[in-house]
This record gives structure tokens, C-alpha cells and sequence, in this order.
């Protein structure tokens, strides 16, 4: 690993970023490996190596600088960006202390709401740090953190979270306790959260400073007795830090066990089903005693945290019937879940019995609502723009909004949000042309392109066509599941590569390869295994006119790879 301080002679554009996150990930995998075994020593002892690093003080500062969305938001030192010899600079100056400045308080709006959400900038400088801190406190806390908790970790999505319930579910219909906590993020208690922490006193002084840092807003300093800042890098691992353990106590009070009546066995209890994504999380069980009963347990929980359930946003329902005069379902990261009764040849079974009911996850009813507004919204504004420019501004919230909900029933929601769209674009077009007909207007903005002839796009008379997305035109494709306490700092290059596409202990080219390839060698058809020797082949060798492009390549077991140039007589692949 390198040494600490500013390595002479090197420039921001001309430092090697794949061999910098490599060495830093091998650390990572290192640590991830120690707290997996409960070795605190060599935990502690390999994040103090991390930290020092110039690799990963050099990734830190290239994550706040470069990377992140807000890095043009300034905090109370004014800085909004920085040179590349400016970062260089940090780099060299980057060590922990207990002396930091004051966040600076922005006020966002929440979508779909009048309230607004308070975010705390921190300084370049301690934004920098935190990313710092955070590469070698996380890696640790993947160990540790429980399987069924999917918010701002890495490898997890929300999408994992919902496949989840849909798991869980989709056998046997399940009360639910649809839960939120208020103001998570504002309230955390501060002695609490170090101590659950338990960490070397460095870090535990630093985290504890940035805690206590205070919020600068309107030119006045506040205290910060409680809470951690939204807008910080580090903030959303400290807050699944201080959430960790909600699962384990839930399985300690009702563990999964076997029920005897009059001295015969009679069936499994299992444990309540628990789902947590951040500060959102749910609780399912077929027992609505068990779940009102977990509601308690919960609440008493975070009182250690400082912490308490949202009432507004905390409640009781049925996948499948009515509970309480409520319709059945619940709303979840933006999905609705509800299971319908249906008939024998639509019904699923499980254990050769019918279930009688079809588990449906679709898009809820308010963010489609909230979405239809944005794109309304976006056309009225544009409503003197370029059809050029109003098609610019759609394409991304379209494909966006498609592509979060395309892993579930989501055909009949983009159905609807084309035909609203359609609406709102023929006034558009109509409002430009009040003299015109309604037939003169389509054939101006809508085309025949593939068969389609109901393309909004420009005239690709002197320009490139540029056309409008439509929702539909998103493929669904169920999502797959990560697999229990899978994490990328684990170091199961097959399974991550095959998932993400990507892997920094491999070229991009392998990665994507085995993501293409699900897995799979190309020749033998069996999957990779960890450890095992593969190479990329020419599907059509060089020798014999195949070209170096990926419609041409393929991977494959090292054997197998030796046979098959061996059938083709091909010379080097």
C-alpha cells in the first residue's frame, strides 16, 4: 500500500483510478473477512491502514469532488469545486480531527408534498473525510448488518426489498405492519449511536464531531444535540448503524419453532417476516396478534435510539382482505402490493393445494399521480420551447420513472401515462397552432417510425430525428434477488461480476462477459465457480476473419477454451 504523504511528481489526470480502487477494495475485502470472523484487531488495525493510504484518500476526494450529484453545493466555507491541483492539496492535507465546521442548512422540497426537507452541507473538506471514513467503517458493517435491510448499501436496491415481500407473501396471504419512523435522521440519539459504533477513539472522536458540529442557517449557528445531517456522505451508514438490530429482535421474541397440541406436533410458528429498507420497513405475519405485538416490541427498541414510530404513517393491514375497513394492500417504496382472489386456472399452489389468490405488485396510485403532474408540469412549461427541447427534457424523467417500476406489473400504469401524455402533448401542439387542423398538427409532430405511427418526434428534414420515449417501450423483467447476506466486499467475483456487470478485480470486458453470459461458460454450459480459470474467446477466430468486438467474444473455462481451439483449429483464440 502506498505511503501517506503527497506522492511527488504525479498529476489529478495521469493517476491510475482502476489500480487505486483496487488496492483500496482489497483492504476493503480484508476487513469485511476480520469482522466476519469477530477479529476486532485486525479490523481495527487494517481500517488505520486504509485511512493513511493515498489510494484511498485520493478516491475520497475524487468521490466529493467529481463523483457525487451535490458536488457544486458549497458548504460554509463557500467552496463549491476545486482544481485538480487544489484536490491534490487536499489529498496531501487529509487526516482526521476533531476540529469541524458547522454544516450549512438547505431546505429541499419532499415530493408530492407542501413540507420541505432540511439537508446539513458539510464543508469540502469534512465531506472529503467522511467519504474517507466511510470506506473503512462500511466495509466492517456489511458483516454485521442484517439480511433483510436493503437501503444505501452497496449491492442492495429497494428492488431487492420488494422482491423480498413478494417472496414472503406470494405462498401464503400475510397482516402487515407498514411502518415509518419520524424524522430518523433528525433524532438519532447521539451517545447511543457512538456507542453501537464501537469504535477505535479516533474515529469514535471524529464521527462525534461532525455530530456535534452544529447547522449554520441564515447566518445563525444552532446546536446539534441530536440527529444525524442529511446531505453528509457518511450520514445514511451511520443512520443503518443505528437501525441495525430491529431484525434480530424481532426473531428473538418470536423465533421459528415447532407447536405441539395434546403432545402431537402440529405445525411450524414461523418468525415474523421482516423487510427494512433505511427508515422505511414492514413487519408480515399471518397472526395479526404476532404482528401488533411486534408493533410493541419495535417502538419500545427505538426508545434506546431515541427514536419513535411515525403514527400518521404507521399501519396495520391484509394483503388479501379488507382489515379495519381499509382496502387490502399496502404501499411500499412507491409499489402497491395487494393479493386478489382469483380462479383454479389462475391460481398458483403450494404443496399441490390451490392458493386461491394472485400476488400483484404494480405502481401505487400516488406516484403515478405525482408523475403524471411532473410531466404535465414539464409541458406546460415548455409550452413555448422547441418540440427539440420539450422532447430533451421528457426523455430522462420517462426513462427513469419506467425503469424503477419495470421489474413488476407495470404494463397497463405505462399504458395509462402514454395515453395521459398523448393529451397533454396534442394540447401543446394545438395551443402553437390554434389555426391549424387537428390532422395538420399530427402529421407535423407525430411520425411513422418502425410501424409505429404515433411517434411524437422532430422533422429529420437538415437535423437528426430526435423522438420522444415512450413508457411502454420499457421491457418488464423480474427482478432477481441478492442473495441473503451477499456483499460485494465479500469477494464472490463470480456471483457480483455475473450481477453487476462489473468487478474491480476484473477487466470490464470479463464482467461483462459473465454478466451476458448469466454466469455461464459459452462452451461446457456450466456455471463458473469461484477460483475457477477462464479466457475470453473469439466466437469466430481472428485467424479466420473474426473481429475484436463483443458480438465476437465470449468467456470460457481455460479447458474448455483449449478444446474448442483445438475443434476449430484456430490459432490464438
Amino acid at each position: 500500500m502506498s505511503n501517506t504523504g503527497l506522492q511527488p511528481m504525479v498529476e489529478w489526470r495521469h493517476i491510475n483510478w482502476r489500480k487505486l480502487e483496487r488496492r483500496v477494495f482489497k483492504l476493503q475485502k480484508r476487513i469485511y473477512r476480520a469482522s466476519q470472523r469477530g477479529d476486532v484487531k485486525a479490523v481495527r488495525r487494517l481500517q488505520k491502514t486504509l485511512m493513511k493510504s493515498w489510494s484511498a484518500r485520493c478516491l475520497a476526494v475524487r468521490r466529493v469532488t467529481q463523483d457525487n450529484r451535490g458536488k457544486k453545493t458549497a458548504g460554509v466555507d463557500g467552496l463549491k469545486s476545486l482544481t485538480p491541483k487544489q484536490r491534490l492539496t487536499l489529498v496531501a492535507n487529509l487526516k482526521l480531527s476533531s476540529k469541524v465546521a458547522p454544516t450549512r442548512r438547505v431546505w429541499i422540497p419532499k415530493p408530492g408534498t407542501e413540507e420541505k426537507r432540511p439537508l446539513g452541507i458539510p464543508t469540502m473538506k469534512d465531506r472529503a473525510l467522511q467519504a474517507l471514513v466511510k470506506l473503512a467503517l462500511e466495509p466492517e458493517w456489511e458483516a454485521r448488518f442484517e439480511p433483510n435491510s436493503y437501503g444505501f448499501r452497496p449491492g442492495r436496491s429497494c428492488h431487492d426489498a420488494i422482491e423480498q415481500i413478494f417472496t414472503v407473501i406470494s405462498q401464503k396471504a400475510k397482516y402487515v405492519l407498514d411502518a415509518d419512523i419520524a424524522k430518523c435522521f433528525d433524532r438519532i440519539d447521539h451517545e447511543a449511536l457512538l456507542n453501537k459504533l464501537n469504535t477505535f477513539p479516533t474515529i469514535r472522536r471524529q464521527v462525534r464531531a461532525w455530530l456535534k458540529a452544529g447547522v449554520m442557517d441564515n447566518k445563525q449557528l444552532f446546536p446539534t444535540s441530536e440527529g444525524t445531517p442529511q446531505g453528509g456522505v457518511i450520514s445514511p451508514l451511520l443512520a443503518n448503524i443505528a437501525l441495525h438490530g430491529m431484525e434480530n429482535r424481532i426473531t428473538q421474541a418470536f423465533p421459528t419453532r415447532k407447536v405441539y397440541k395434546n403432545g402431537k406436533y402440529a405445525g411450524l410458528f414461523t418468525a415474523p417476516n421482516f423487510v427494512r429498507y433505511a427508515d422505511d420497513f414492514v413487519i408480515l405475519h399471518e397472526d395479526i396478534t404476532v404482528v401488533t405485538r411486534c408493533k410493541e416490541i419495535i417502538s419500545e427498541w427505538l426508545k434506546g435510539m431515541g427514536l419513535e414510530l411515525k403514527p400518521s404513517k404507521t399501519c396495520l393491514a391484509h394483503t388479501l382482505e379488507e382489515f379495519e375497513g381499509e382496502t387490502p394492500g399496502f404501499n411500499f417504496l412507491g409499489f402497491n402490493i395487494r393479493q386478489f382472489r382469483v380462479g383454479k386456472y389462475h391460481s398458483g399452489k403450494n404443496n399441490g393445494k390451490l392458493l386461491g389468490f394472485k400476488t400483484i405488485i404494480t405502481p401505487s396510485q400516488e406516484k403515478q399521480k405525482m408523475h403524471y403532474d411532473q410531466v404535465a408540469n414539464i409541458i406546460y412549461a415548455h409550452r413555448t420551447a422547441t418540440q427539440r427541447a420539450l422532447i430533451g427534457k421528457l426523455n430522462p424523467i420517462i426513462r427513469g420513472w419506467a425503469n424503477y417500476y419495470s421489474t413488476v406489473v407495470s404494463n397497463g400504469a405505462y399504458e395509462e401515462q402514454d395515453h395521459l401524455m398523448y393529451q397533454k402533448l396534442k394540447a401543446w401542439a394545438k395551443r402553437r397552432h390554434p389555426q391549424k387542423s387537428i390532422q395538420w398538427i399530427i402529421k407535423r409532430y407525430w411520425k411513422t417510425i418502425g410501424g409505429n405511427n404515433w411517434v411524437f418526434a422532430t422533422s429529420a428534414i437538415g437535423e437528426n430525428l430526435m423522438r420522444l420515449r415512450t413508457h411502454s417501450e420499457t421491457p418488464v423483467v423480474r427482478h432477481v434477488k441478492v442473495k441473503g447476506s451477499s456483499s460485494p466486499y465479500d469477494g464472490n467475483l463470480v456471483y457480483w461480476s455475473t450481477r453487476m456487470g462489473k468487478h474491480l478485480e476484473i477487466s470490464t470486458r470479463e464482467a461483462t462477459l459473465l454478466k451476458r453470459q448469466k454466469g455461464k461458460c459459452n462452451h461446457c454450459g456450466l456455471f463458473f465457480r469461484d477460483g475457477d480459470t477462464w479466457e475470453i474467446d473469439h466466437s469466430i477466430p481472428r485467424s479466420k476473419g473474426g473481429k475484436d468486438e463483443y458480438n465476437n467474444l465470449q468467456l470460457l473455462h481455460k479447458h474448455c477454451h483449449d478444446l474448442k481451439t483445438t475443434e476449430d483449429g484456430s490459432v490464438g483464440g
